[in-house]
């Protein structure tokens, strides 16, 4: 710590890092242990945190991530979506489809940006703002199979006709991004994915990955 810093709010941030990081919440006493503090400075923490709804405890005194972190989330978007265009406009050029880069919202894949290639004679229409379940299409199963571990594969997700009729789609998640879950993909009309495809999403996600971080 230096003199231009807070101690107080820099352990907040912490306690709030490290809920993101467990699925299951943490008691005072594994937060206290995690931190190097006592527990009552936990608690005022925890306390302070849960009056900004940003930690919740449920009834077993488990705390978690809080709801209002999805109101400061939403704001993220648009830097995400800045820091993804570079290299979803070469992923959309170079392949000749609708690049997209996707997150997680709720239960949901929702496209937060999308670029359509300039030079095709036609491509598949894809939005910002075009959400759908995380089980279909290939953005929403590239970003499951990075959360179970699925390392068998190529690294990449195929669908076809999932979300909509005659297009197919070519995803890979974004990988070693703290705090953000998505994946980069494209959308096009056609029978099958061309077998370049796959790779040069992988590549596209990586490039996303490196700017995020």
């Amino acid at each position: 710590m230096t003199a231009e810093t807070s101690q107080t709010l820099d352990r907040g941030l912490r306690v709030l890092k490290l809920l993101a990081d467990t699925d299951h919440g943490l008691t005072v006493t594994e937060l206290s242990h995690k931190l190097g503090v006592n527990r009552t400075v936990v608690y005022r923490l925890l306390a302070t945190l849960e009056q900004h709804a940003l930690v919740r405890r449920d009834l077993g005194g488990r705390a978690r991530v809080g709801l209002g972190v999805l109101r400061l989330g939403r704001q993220v978007h648009p830097l995400v979506r800045e820091a993804a265009l570079p290299a979803l406009r070469s992923l959309a050029e170079d392949i000749g489809a609708t690049a997209h880069l996707t997150l997680v919202d709720g239960a949901d894949a929702l496209a937060v940006a999308v670029v359509e290639p300039s030079w095709t004679d036609y491509h598949v229409a894809y939005r910002a703002g075009f959400r759908h379940p995380l089980d279909r299409g290939a953005a929403g199963r590239a970003i499951l199979a990075a959360r179970q571990h699925v390392s068998e594969g190529p690294g990449y997700t195929l669908t076809h006709g999932e979300l909509e009729a005659g297009a197919c789609g070519a995803a890979a998640p974004l990988i070693g991004v703290t705090g953000v879950e998505g994946s980069v993909g494209v959308v096009m009309l056609a029978d099958a994915v061309p077998e370049r495809v796959g790779p040069r999403v992988m590549d596209a996600a990586r490039e996303v990955a490196e700017a995020l971080r």
